[in-house]
């Protein structure tokens, strides 16, 4: 597949079909996350594989806006940042979470980012409980790590419609 194909490709899906992923296109997919570049090299980024689709749902309640859709999805992996290794760990994990969002459409995988990182769980309570305090009371998240985003991928039959126009001549400035 050209990198155009898979730029073209990648869309935010959010209906997942119930085909599960196997093991070794999941592998695949971990391998070439962890091959994103990283500020100096710190490969600050970790990440949470979460393949029980039970669980998976759990982490649908994160948050009461934009997560609800995770309880469709077969699996998740959860990007971290190690904010010991780097103190630009979500410049980073955003790198891997892209590359992640390309490797799912270059396997056929659907997929969708859901943000955790300064995200309160309830939108009316902005300053009460956040999204990642709420996945640290039942995922493994190591010590000294921050998660930025999950990403739900899978199987899809759902095809979004193609990007609309948009002028991008507005959003670059040449000198």
């Amino acid at each position: 597949m050209e990198f155009k194909d898979l730029l073209a490709g990648r869309r935010s899906v959010r209906k997942y079909s119930e085909r599960d992923v196997p093991r070794d296109v999941v592998e695949r997919l971990l391998h070439e996350t962890l091959t994103a570049p990283s500020s100096r090299n710190s490969r600050s980024t970790r990440l949470l594989v979460v393949e029980d689709p039970a669980t998976v749902a759990r982490m649908a309640a994160m948050r009461d806006y934009g997560s609800g859709f995770l309880t469709g999805a077969p699996r998740a992996i959860v990007v971290l940042g190690d904010t010991a290794a780097s103190d630009l760990w979500k410049v980073n994990a955003a790198i891997s979470a892209t590359v992640l969002q390309l490797a799912c459409v270059d396997e056929g995988l659907a997929s969708c980012w859901v943000h955790v990182e300064g995200r309160p769980r309830r939108k009316e309570e902005p300053d009460g409980e956040q999204a990642a305090d709420y996945l640290r009371t039942f995922l493994p998240i190591p010590e000294g790590c921050e998660p930025l985003c999950v990403i739900a991928f899978g199987y899809s039959d759902f095809r979004p419609a193609p990007l609309p126009p948009a002028d991008d001549e507005a959003r670059i400035i040449r000198m």
